[in-house]
């Protein structure tokens, strides 16, 4: 699926593939792409006064090349190309934080034919700087799981910095600061040499790192059994299982985030899925959090993390899990909350090391005679 933007002042959406394929269809052509190289690709076209009516051309016939050279579609590319040739150059302001902040929440979605599986790119093209903010829109970006690229041509002259609002922006942009989302191009002529070399980063999908994983892409809620019966020595064998889970994901602003509620009859929350944005602050916190001791009602817990923990990330882009480990019988009743839970979408897991289960239907359980 491709899509094709032009970067301007209201962010009008150009063309794209469903008026390409309005034309009489003619006899369809074999596609010489690399057929192992599947993506969601959205190409936002600087379309501003930076860039001008002529070189505005030339970053059409480049965009042609890539979608040639990509093979799209199983009747060949030739439909996208005559799309690009048909954009009209607009002029204006080269809100580019705009754009990528209006394609990430727009654009790629199932109801555009977005693919479940497939890595979602976006390849933004600047001539010169942005006119507004590009930080904010790198960053919802990343939340959405799109790989953002960004291709610069003519970056501003050393006397011409001044002008810009941040001279970082392409860092702040991409979907990570490691040069591999960065290309760049010392102007409009000459670019057939770049066009192999972008594609193959395109297709370089172990690169792709901001695509969505389970283990960037979850919210992980951790209910601890904070009883008497579990003792200070198990109590903090169970913090060691958990941190041992928690090493296995991405934990970041934008990727797995990570909470945690102790629970006797009390429920307290020891720190909640905004709390920290690093692995490190979260395992830290995991190993300072003290043993409580008391008595065991586990389905008033259930029933705090999900008012307390999922309720103010539902609309949210990350999956919740919650990850309920006891020892024993609750004394008050626990299937309606896991149902509840269940019916919520919540994926619960539920650790009994104990002699008692806990579990109602549809509720993932794992019964062990130890944490170890």
């Amino acid at each position: 699926m491709w899509n094709v933007k032009g970067i301007n002042t209201d962010l009008r959406i150009h063309t794209c593939l469903i008026l390409a394929a309005r034309r009489q269809k003619k006899t369809p052509q074999k596609s010489t792409g690399n057929k192992d190289c599947k993506a969601e690709i959205a190409f936002l076209m600087d379309g501003s006064n930076n860039i001008g009516q002529r070189r505005f051309n030339l970053q059409k016939n480049f965009v042609a090349k890539v979608a040639l050279m990509l093979g799209i579609g199983t009747d060949g590319p030739h439909d996208v190309v005559f799309a690009v040739k048909e954009i009209n150059f607009k002029g204006g302001n080269s809100n580019i934080g705009k754009a990528v902040k209006h394609t990430a929440q727009t654009f790629f979605s199932i109801a555009n034919g977005v693919r479940k599986g497939i890595p979602k790119v976006m390849v933004v093209f600047i001539d010169g700087w942005p006119s507004d903010n590009i930080e904010e829109a790198g960053i919802i970006a990343r939340e959405y799981g799109i790989n953002v690229f960004i291709v610069s041509v003519a970056p501003p002259s050393p006397e011409e910095l001044g002008m810009v609002q941040d001279v970082a922006f392409i860092d702040k942009a991409v979907c990570k600061n490691n040069s591999f989302f960065s290309f760049h191009m010392p102007s409009w002529f000459g670019t057939a040499k770049y066009t192999k070399p972008l594609v193959q980063k395109l297709c370089t999908h172990e690169q792709l790192l901001c695509s969505k994983t389970c283990y960037n892409s979850v919210n992980i809620a951790f209910l601890i059994d904070g009883s008497s019966s579990i003792g200070d020595q198990n109590f903090r064998i169970m913090l060691d299982f958990i941190t041992n889970i928690v090493r296995a994901f991405e934990v970041s602003d934008v990727g797995a985030k990570a909470a945690a509620v102790q629970f006797t009859y009390d429920q307290r929350l020891e720190f909640g899925l905004n709390d920290y944005s690093t692995k490190e602050d979260v395992l830290r916190a995991i190993y300072n959090i003290p043993y409580m001791s008391g008595g065991t009602a586990t389905g008033d817990a259930i029933n705090f993390v999900l008012r307390s923990v999922f309720q103010p990330t539902k609309d949210g882009p990350n999956k919740n899990f919650l990850v309920l480990i006891t020892d024993g019988q609750s004394y008050d009743d626990v299937r309606g909350p896991a149902l509840a839970a269940h019916r919520e979408g919540k994926g619960n897991l539920y650790l009994d090391y104990s002699q008692e289960h806990i579990a109602s239907r549809g509720v993932a359980v794992r019964k062990a005679e130890t944490l170890h």
